[in-house]
């Protein structure tokens, strides 16, 4: 089997299993997640910053979908891409971890491939980038053999029907998939050219309370058009995509509710006149 390589282990995240870990633990114990509701989850949101800033947020997303019957593969939507970007798809080999590989869902990518477009990646060729990458150990650690899926999607109205038939043609393999979509929101400040506020404090109250509000309202209300209309007006998501996708994928697998487990910004981290914001949702 053909095995890609990570690119960020030991930078965005630890690069040894036993370092992965003792993080996980650590932000297992995170005092701003708020536990979702009982029931059956399908698939969530989550953010893709280095773990500093982001990972408590994206590992409890991943640990509270792992809770249930566990699926056969992992879909996670990903990607940075314009409203023009071609689709991409990882569609055989593996892609590996500190904690080990994760087999991508060969059989699931060849049908989908055979329907659709896409930029194919290959464990040698491939675009280089982290909102896929970041969440593959917490993957492989909470959801063990389960298989990957890992999917590109541009912010446009294709990528809804796409995700709709990732749904329908698992069901006809007979795979239980869960999905998730990976997105940080508003990157406000003079280092991403986005300040519409000015600098200061009403800017970090504004992107809060009112910029990432609205997307996230639309995340919670499982409106994956909503997300990617918002997201190309606003600038308040940079793969609206990738979580349009999740969304979608995920009412297709039964999701009627969805629930915000944390919201926060790499400000608490990091202070400064530019930062970002994170979310995680359960679906």
């Amino acid at each position: 089997m053909n095995v890609r390589k990570p690119i960020l282990a030991g930078s965005w995240y630890p690069a040894t299993a036993d370092e992965c870990r003792r993080q996980i633990e650590t932000f297992l114990r995170d005092p701003v997640i708020k536990p979702p509701a009982p029931g059956r989850r399908v698939g969530g949101i989550v953010p893709h910053a280095g773990w500093a800033y982001s990972g408590a947020v994206a590992c409890n997303v991943i640990r509270y979908l792992a809770e249930g019957e566990p699926p056969d593969t992992v879909v996670v939507y990903g990607m940075h891409l314009p409203p023009e970007g071609a689709n991409h798809i990882m569609a055989e080999g593996g892609w590996e971890t500190p904690l080990g590989v994760l087999e991508i869902d060969a059989e699931l990518a060849g049908e989908l491939t055979a329907e659709f477009s896409f930029v194919v990646e290959t464990a040698r060729r491939f675009v280089q980038d982290n909102t896929i990458e970041l969440q593959l150990p917490f993957i492989r650690h909470f959801f063990g053999d389960a298989k990957l899926l890992p999917l590109g999607v541009p912010p446009a109205k294709a990528t809804i029907a796409l995700a709709r038939r990732v749904a329908a043609v698992a069901a006809a393999l007979g795979r239980r998939i869960k999905v998730l979509g990976s997105t940080d929101l508003t990157h406000y400040g003079l280092n991403y050219g986005f300040a519409p506020r000015g600098i200061g404090p009403e800017s970090l109250a504004w992107v809060r309370d009112e910029n990432d509000r609205r997307i996230v309202d639309a995340m919670l209300r499982l409106e994956p058009e909503t997300v990617i209309s918002e997201a190309l007006a606003r600038h308040n998501a940079c793969c609206a995509g990738a979580a349009a996708a999740a969304i979608e994928t995920g009412r297709r697998l039964g999701a009627d509710a969805a629930h915000l487990l944390a919201y926060t910004t790499s400000h608490e981290k990091s202070p400064g006149p530019s930062f970002v914001g994170y979310a995680g949702l359960i679906f």
